[in-house]
Formats: structure tokens, C-alpha cells, sequence
């Protein structure tokens, strides 16, 4: 039932940007997905886990991504630094439009997000219930990107930094400063 997944995480998320996650009835995301609640319950377990559905897809989308931002701006012929920078402007663009992805980056859900288990709950949900912190989302994409994954986590921080506390300057200068002057954005020891 893949479709009536997508559907559903779609739906889900349309309607979190119409509301918070409080106000979101799995009624309303289930007709709106053109699925019966009964689909819904069967495929997420209720709104617990269409919460957590909708996390995952959004950390995971967020790491496919960046992946594919590097990729392609490897295969343009753009060096290291700009391949940062690139990452760096995607990253701070698709924060600014995306709620669940400026919470899955810097650890801060408002009441606006769906409460993720093992977050604000008293006692700890399922190990694997809750999104990753900001720490392991950016561990997860440095095992994605490889070798110069030192310079594209730094790159994906000074984004966040810039989204966050917004300097005089654009990222994209912030990045350039920030590895030359960390000759590079090379990993301590490497």
C-alpha cells in the first residue's frame, strides 16, 4: 500500500502547514488523502505513529537531498568549497519552508510539530520511535557523503547558523570564510 502511504504523509503534511499538529484530525487527513480512516489506522497504528511517519520521511528526504545537491554540484565540475556552499544555500532555503526540517536540525519542536515519542512525554517511548537528534542526523549525512564529510557538516551547521541568527552576511560568504579559513574544511586528523 505504498500510494495510500505517500498519500497520507502528504496529506499529513499539507494539513501541518494549515495547522498545528493539535488541531490535525486523522479524519480530515484521511478523506483528504481520498483513503478511509480505517487505512490510515491500519497503515500508521493512529496519530502517534503518522507523526513519527512524517518525521522520518522528512529527516530521510533531507539526507537523499543534500546527497543528491553535492552530487550534482560534483558533477558540474565545482570544486570542494563550492560544492559546500551549494549545500549550505539548499540547506538554509528548504529550512525556511520546511518546519519539520528546522526542528529535525536544531532540536527544537514548537507546539505547532507533532510531539515525536521519546520528546516532551513523560518516560521514554521505543527506542526507535523518536526523529534523530541534530547530532545524528548530521552523523547520518556524514556516512552518506564520505570523504569530505567534515566540510559538508560544517557547511549544513553554518546554514542552520545562518537560518537561526542570520549574520551580515549570506551563508554562502559565511561557508567560503569559514573553510578557508579551516584550510579547507578537513577533518582533524585526515
Amino acid at each position: 500500500m505504498p500510494a495510500a502511504r505517500e498519500a497520507l504523509l502528504d496529506a499529513a503534511a499539507a494539513a501541518l502547514r494549515a495547522r498545528p499538529w493539535s488541531a490535525v484530525r486523522m479524519v480530515e487527513v484521511a478523506a483528504s488523502a481520498g483513503v478511509s480512516r480505517q487505512t490510515l489506522y491500519n497503515e500508521f497504528g493512529g496519530k502517534d505513529g503518522l507523526a513519527g511517519a512524517l518525521v522520518r520521511r522528512e529527516a530521510e528526504g533531507f539526507l537523499r537531498g543534500a546527497g543528491r545537491v553535492v552530487a550534482e554540484a560534483g558533477e558540474s565540475g565545482a570544486g570542494e568549497v563550492e560544492r559546500c556552499v551549494r549545500l549550505a544555500e539548499w540547506t538554509a532555503g528548504r529550512m525556511a519552508g520546511r518546519p519539520l526540517l528546522r526542528a529535525l536540525l536544531t532540536g527544537c519542536w514548537s507546539e505547532r510539530l507533532p510531539v515525536p515519542r521519546g520528546r516532551g512525554r513523560s518516560g521514554p517511548g521505543p527506542a526507535d520511535a523518536g526523529p534523530p537528534a541534530p547530532g545524528e542526523l548530521l552523523g547520518a549525512l556524514r556516512v552518506r557523503l564520505g570523504a569530505s564529510a567534515c566540510a559538508y557538516e560544517l557547511a549544513v551547521r553554518l546554514a542552520v547558523s545562518q537560518v537561526i541568527a542570520p549574520a551580515g552576511e549570506g551563508v554562502s560568504d559565511l561557508v567560503r570564510s569559514a573553510l578557508e579559513a579551516a584550510g579547507g574544511g578537513r577533518c582533524p586528523g585526515r
